[in-house]
């Protein structure tokens, strides 16, 4: 936790992180469906589910090379018995 609190200072002064946050369980979560004209909420936890997003980070790179250097970064800080991945997408601006 240090060092991942050490590189989001880092992110924060160098002006590329914008916002970043964890996101609460599955559990406390609910998945809202919209199929065949109808609406459906399902209520969590989602035990189905083989992807979970945990939370989120949103920076502001000069390009994609750079959202990836400090993806990169981002994942080093974690101990090796973890097993992390990260997707990189770009917000589409109206």
């Amino acid at each position: 936790m240090e060092r991942m609190g050490e590189l989001i200072e880092e992110m924060t002064k160098a002006g590329v992180m914008l916002d970043t946050a964890g996101l609460t369980p599955t559990s406390d979560g609910t998945r809202v469906t919209w199929s065949g004209g109808k609406i459906s909420c399902t209520d969590g936890p989602f035990t189905e589910s083989k992807e979970v997003i945990g939370g989120y980070a949103l920076l502001q790179a000069k390009d994609k090379a750079e959202a990836l250097e400090w993806t990169k970064r981002f994942l080093r800080v974690h101990e090796e018995f973890w097993t992390i991945t990260v997707e990189v997408r770009e917000v589409v601006e109206p």
